[in-house]
């Protein structure tokens, strides 16, 4: 009978550790902006590092979509190169949502071409006069002779939208133009094409393009943070109302506000909001 009382017992144990150990995690889904999704893909990296029982699922819908996802509840977490438009914002609430904004780096949009290229730079003007389809060809911008590629972003992307608003200003980009998805699909258009020019988050510009001086500015971390550089934005997350302190949630999305936040920013090519 003691016996018995034991393995039972025993047993018992075995399913309640178990029972325990099998338990689901906590799960953070974050979607949204290509740009801001390398910062959110490292802070998932960290945070699941020091937060073992918690999963950070992040995908790079763009901006729109993250917006998208988030009023439908199917995100916690939108990443998003732009701020939430006013009819994002109103759907959200009408569905029981109210976005919170967290802004978690600093982004200067660089405008960039091939390194064989010679030009240098280029005013705002002549940038927008390039996209609307009114200067044709490099040789009209002290470049070499052939004539312009331009490539832009889908029209849900934040990145589109920040350069729709601060270049274009509401003027329709040239129908010639092509469009890509993402950064990483524009950087790798442009660094395989002479005669293309385009627009990338700071973070994704490297040795295989050249950024341009705009208005005189070189984008890099300095011009950016002092909002010298013509063509900055701030990056966010978005939350579902401000997290409960002392959440995985809260938790997440205040990384930032760290030393290794900063860290993580800073080396994924992004101006950080903390100086430590």
């Amino acid at each position: 009978m003691k016996a018995i009382v034991v393995v039972l017992c025993s047993l018992a144990i075995l399913c309640v550790g178990s029972g325990y150990a099998m338990a689901e995690k906590t799960t953070i889904t974050v979607d949204g902006s290509t740009t801001v999704g390398p910062i959110a893909k490292a802070f998932a990296g960290y945070f699941m590092g020091t937060h073992p029982d918690v999963n950070v699922n992040v995908s790079e819908s763009g901006s729109g979509i993250g917006a998208q996802n988030f009023c439908n509840g199917t995100c916690d977490v939108a990443a998003m190169s732009r701020f939430m438009k006013l009819q994002e914002f109103k759907t959200a609430v009408d569905k029981g949502y109210m976005p919170v904004a967290h802004v978690v780096a600093v982004d200067g949009v660089a405008v960039v071409v091939h390194p064989s290229n010679r030009v240098e730079k280029l005013t705002m003007n002549q940038l927008k006069s390039i996209y609307e389809g009114k200067v044709k060809n490099w040789s009209e911008l002290g470049g070499p002779s052939m004539p312009i590629v331009k490539i832009s972003r889908e029209t849900s992307s934040g990145t589109y939208e920040v350069f729709d608003e601060k270049v274009m200003k509401g003027t329709r980009v040239a129908g010639d133009a092509e469009t890509v998805a993402s950064n990483g699909a524009m950087r790798t258009r442009v660094q395989n094409t002479p005669a293309a020019i385009g627009y990338i988050g700071l973070g994704f510009v490297d040795r295989t393009v050249k950024p341009l001086k705009m208005n005189g500015i070189l984008p890099n971390r300095q011009t950016v943070a002092t909002g010298t550089y013509p063509i900055a934005r701030p990056l966010f997350l978005f939350t579902n109302g401000y997290p409960a302190p002392g959440s995985a949630l809260h938790a997440f999305v205040t990384i930032h506000l760290s030393e290794k936040g900063q860290e993580i920013v800073e080396d994924r090519g992004f101006v950080p909001v903390t100086d430590y």
